[in-house]
């Protein structure tokens, strides 16, 4: 006999209990992979990744989830509208007010005028040439300029302008009335900042000696030599056909004894409403600038006149140098 202690034997009712519930746990757990849903903590599904084949126009997505078994969901993609192009209004030309110079008695004088930008020279100077409306006519402005006389081109390098006229630019006329065409010309397009002087062309050649008195323009010229048909108050502005409202702005150039003058507004009733002592910056041959404002008193609203005068030094007497008729408000 050995020392050896023998395991027990089970029954044969013992052993079938046994194998009964093994086999029931088994069964269990075969049940919890398969079913849909039979267990409250289910096993975690695996998503399948969306794909997009060419069975589905325009891009359309299908998605498959595992519980579907084969089952896929179209959600279509609307196309891209298409881009429609954005444009502007179109712009209204811009509208300037400019002067030109025609002639009040011997000497220039400024008249308003409305150009189109951005070729405001050019429009001046073709509105100058077309002369003096029927009102301006009625007040005394006159051209020098003969009818008929075109704007050829218009190019400005340097604050120099060159004009290039036509030929019926020189027809007619003695020395005062050459200069005084010249001197229009000049007057109209200096009263823009970026000219100073003009060069002449005639029919696309340069001119160097002007009209039959040969007047020499063999170099450009600008205001300051066309003195002798300047008036000795030249107001710029307010111009004529203008209105005026108190404390009215006048500005020019003068060349005035000792650069003295005054300016004087009547109004409707031919009442004097201002009259004022004018200080130029110089004057005695020299012709400087003067800018002011003052008040004045109009009986009423109507027709009125800007007179630009001084008194004598020889006898004190008034001298009349230019007249502006304007509407006076009250």
């Amino acid at each position: 006999m050995t020392g050896e202690i023998p395991a027990p034997r089970l029954g044969g009712r013992v052993s079938a209990v046994l194998m009964s519930a093994l086999a029931l746990s088994l069964l269990s757990v075969g049940a919890c992979d398969s079913a849909p849903g039979g267990d409250a903590s289910p096993s975690p599904t695996r998503p399948i990744p969306s794909t997009t084949g060419p069975g589905t126009p325009g891009g359309a997505t299908g998605t498959r989830t595992p519980a579907d078994t084969g089952t896929v969901t179209i959600t279509p993609t609307a196309p891209a509208a298409p881009v429609q192009p954005v444009t502007e209004p179109p712009r209204a030309p811009r509208r300037v007010t400019t002067a030109v110079y025609f002639l009040h008695g011997a000497y220039v004088s400024p008249a308003p005028r409305t150009v189109t930008a951005p070729g405001t020279a050019a429009g001046a100077l073709r509105a100058l040439l077309a002369g003096p409306s029927g009102a301006e006519a009625r007040q005394g402005r006159t051209t020098a300029i003969p009818s008929g006389t075109t704007l050829r081109s218009l190019a400005v390098r340097d604050k120099v302008a060159t004009a290039d006229l036509s030929g019926r630019y020189d027809d007619d006329g003695g020395t005062l009335s050459m200069r005084a065409r010249l001197a229009q010309v000049v007057y109209t397009l200096t009263r823009y900042p970026s000219i100073e002087k003009v060069r002449f062309q005639l029919d696309g050649k340069p001119v160097t000696s002007f009209g039959g008195e040969g007047i020499l323009l063999n170099r450009p010229v600008g205001r300051a030599d066309f003195e002798d048909v300047t008036p000795a108050v030249l107001v710029e502005s307010p111009l004529i056909g203008g209105t005026v409202r108190t404390p009215v702005r006048v500005w020019g150039t003068a060349n005035t004894f000792e650069a003295e003058f005054r300016l004087k507004i009547t109004d409707v009733t031919g009442r004097t409403a201002a009259d004022v002592r004018v200080m130029a910056t110089s004057g005695t041959g020299t012709r400087g600038t003067f800018d002011v404002r003052f008040p004045y008193k109009a009986a009423r609203t109507g027709p009125g006149v800007l007179t630009a005068y001084y008194y004598s030094p020889k006898d004190g007497r008034p001298v009349t140098v230019d007249t502006v008729q304007v509407t006076v408000n009250r």
